[in-house]
């Protein structure tokens, strides 16, 4: 599609959601709608890093054979000080598809958005090391550790912008096309406590899985007490009847979001608003690439005649 005006994506926070920012990219790429600009924010900041690189094919293949056992093979999983997972493992996930190394790689322009854990303030990463840059902005807190840049503890920027359409905007962007991952996460029907549904599709699948990641811990924990590993094994074991600890801070982190986002998006609002609808998945659902994929392009394509008619419209003039 030929058009002067320029177009920001703007790919938004969701965990394993994330993997509908390739369905959205793929629907936009099929209808011959340019992206000039990214802005991404934590799974965004990842899968916009890898599309412009180029390398976008390479990533679609890659989540739709992740297993269960492969997603636990990427845990690096450390003592619990400021985080479960250390996220080292983000260098290998990236330099599997492509060997960009620096902002100035990309083949379009990208700003992601990392959040100060001191300050509280947003941070805009624009330059230097990719992996360093979409490692603060993946950065749950509670879960994967901070990322120190000078005087920053920097960690997940959906914490201040879960859907960064300023960013875009301030990128030069005439027209935005925002992803919101963060609807339909509080609307979901309340389980009866004897479907958990939720439950049985969380981080601890099964009991095989389950003693996966207690061998992993309790090599990691081998200089620490007894007392400490036989906690952790009672932990990990407890009562399917309550959530464990990785669902109750990516529940809690995905309200807090989704309030967020619905108010940027009021002062910032984009000019096409794409909404997957994938309120089910959870924190760490990342082999359901297929069902986020088809999602994220589904819902694109439903908005195709408002992004076509946002690009025919004349171009303000001050």
């Amino acid at each position: 599609m030929n058009t002067s005006k320029k177009v920001g994506l703007v790919l938004g926070s969701g965990s394993a959601r994330g993997w509908a920012h390739i369905g959205v990219i793929e629907a936009l790429e099929e209808e011959d709608i340019p992206i000039d600009y990214i802005a991404g924010v934590s799974i965004g900041a990842f899968v916009g890093a890898i599309y412009a690189t180029g390398k976008l094919n390479s990533l679609k293949e890659f989540a739709l054979q992740l297993s269960w056992k492969m997603i636990l093979s990427y845990f690096d999983v450390v003592f619990p000080r400021s985080g479960f997972l250390d996220g080292k493992k983000v260098y290998d996930l990236f330099v599997m598809h492509t060997d960009a190394q620096t902002f100035e790689d990309f083949l379009i322009p990208v700003k992601m958005v990392a959040t100060d854990l001191y300050s509280g303030e947003e941070v805009i990463l624009d330059s230097g090391n990719i992996i360093d840059a979409v490692r603060a902005s993946i950065a749950i807190p509670g879960i994967l550790t901070p990322v120190r840049r000078g005087d920053q503890l920097l960690v997940d920027g959906g914490l201040v912008n879960p859907v960064p359409v300023d960013v875009a905007r301030d990128m030069g962007a005439d027209v935005v096309i925002a992803v919101n991952l963060n609807t339909d996460l509080t609307r979901r029907r309340r389980p009866k406590r004897k479907e958990l549904k939720w439950l049985e599709d969380s981080l601890f699948k099964s009991k095989r899985h389950k003693n996966e990641v207690i061998a992993k811990l309790t090599d990691h924990l081998s200089n620490a007490e007894t007392s400490v590993k036989r906690k952790i094994r009672t932990w990990l074991n407890n009562d399917k009847s309550v959530p464990n600890v990785m669902d109750i801070i990516g529940s809690s982190i995905n309200i807090m979001e989704e309030r967020i986002a619905r108010i940027n998006l009021s002062i910032h609002p984009p000019d096409v608003l794409i909404r997957p609808r994938l309120g089910d998945l959870k924190l760490f659902d990342f082999d359901h690439a297929d069902q986020a994929i088809r999602e994220g392009y589904l819902r694109t394509k439903e908005k195709m005649d408002d992004i076509k008619a946002a690009l025919a419209e004349p171009v303000e003039t001050e």
